[in-house]
């Protein structure tokens, strides 16, 4: 198996496979560090140079950091992590998290530091007044840190906003066949692609939800198509296919997992896909969606809202709640509305119907963002977003 490679905007060969640390394998609850062991290395010696993980995933970075020392496999790779912003108060923290980074990874250096989920400008506007933009300017010239970017749950207005709010050299997105154009979508990729960045993919299984709740309709349109590969496998290959795509991140807690990625990563291009395979796969979208509520195309042209809702987002996540279940619909409205500065929720809105005058679906959005709105935003999320905004810093 041959490891495929793309460049950064340095000229770097990342790995188009990126090993997404998050969900090491876990015995009682503590990561399994055998297991872990095994399957970190068997990625190095396979190829794999990109290894993403942050602040705020329990005993990651320490595991991460363990095995590589262990392994003398530091200089083979390239480590990402995250600075858990929203627990920033001053600049002084600043160094306290990035040191123990350092010290969990046993490392001197970071690869590429994230922003850890940023919402919008207004909060990056606050981490520059705290000092962040000197702090990191410091840190490259150091050498401490090589590169600096942000990952990003949202939509595309506001992540393109994010791209043009600072000189980054990367950029972390969800993005998958179902989130096209949800989230940053092919509208943000193609933006910061436009812009020098490498786009990092997360979530390209949607949290395995592309595999393990995949409807009948959909599993037999893979099963009748010439060409078999599994789920998994042609989900990955509609991200490879991109050119605009340089990582694809995949959370592998076992080797099975890792053994199939690695090998389609191996026979993964630009333009590997069909005209037919494009098909087959836009057919397993409309099968996945044929429970959904609204006919929203994420188009954006409803677009900004005068009080900040976030209509595509709202409605990803209102037909998500038909389609996979409450609890990833609540999970994602609540990333893409509530942590905001200036919240983005259905229940902002004022009814003045300037968004409809502009929708080429003819959707009477109004009277969808209410029935969003009672579906979404029930006790959980209320209370939900009423902690996080007394205690993230915005």
């Amino acid at each position: 198996m041959k490891m495929q490679y793309r460049r950064d905007a340095r000229g770097n060969p990342l790995s188009v496979l990126g090993f997404g640390c998050m969900r090491f394998p876990r015995k009682l609850g503590a990561i399994d560090m055998k297991k872990t062991e095994k399957l970190i290395v068997k990625a190095v010696r396979n190829g794999v140079n990109y290894f993403d993980t942050a602040y705020i995933y329990p005993g990651s970075e320490d595991a991460l950091g363990t095995v590589l020392e262990k392994h003398g496999l530091r200089d083979r790779v390239n480590i990402t992590t995250k600075l858990p912003h929203y627990l920033i108060k001053s600049v002084d923290s600043l160094d306290k998290i990035f040191n123990e980074e350092l010290r969990r990874l046993r490392t001197d250096h970071i690869d590429y530091y994230l922003m850890h989920m940023l919402t919008d400008t207004a909060t990056w506007d606050r981490l520059i007044a705290l000092g962040v933009g000197e702090w990191l300017e410091k840190k490259k010239a150091s050498g401490q840190i090589r590169q600096v970017g942000f990952s990003y749950h949202g939509g595309s207005d506001t992540f393109i906003k994010l791209v043009d709010a600072y000189p980054w050299d990367i950029c972390m997105i969800q993005y998958n066949y179902m989130d096209e154009h949800s989230q940053a979508g092919r509208r943000g990729l193609d933006y910061a692609h436009g812009a020098g960045l490498p786009v990092v993919i997360m979530e390209p299984l949607r949290g395995g939800r592309l595999v393990s709740r995949l409807p009948d309709g959909a599993k037999r349109i893979f099963a009748s198509h010439p060409v078999s590969r599994t789920p998994a496998e042609w989900a990955f290959s509609w991200l490879y296919d991109q050119k605009k795509v340089t990582v694809v991140l995949s959370g592998m807690s076992d080797d099975r997992m890792l053994t199939e990625n690695l090998i389609t990563a191996a026979r993964s291009r630009a333009g590997m896909l069909t005209d037919a395979d494009r098909a087959m796969l836009a057919d397993v979208v409309s099968e996945i969606n044929a429970k959904m509520q609204v006919g929203c195309t994420g188009c954006g042209y409803c677009m900004p809202c005068p009080r900040g809702v976030d209509i595509p987002g709202t409605f990803a996540a209102y037909n998500r709640r038909f389609s996979e279940g409450k609890f990833w619909a609540l999970r994602e409205y609540f990333m893409c509305t509530a942590l905001r500065q200036n919240a983005s929720s259905a229940s902002e809105c004022i009814g003045c119907g300037k968004c409809e005058r502009h929708c080429p679906q003819g959707i009477e959005i109004r009277r969808e963002l209410k029935r969003a709105e009672r579906e979404l935003e029930g006790a959980l999320y209320r209370t939900a977003k009423k902690v996080a905004r007394k205690f993230v810093k915005f």
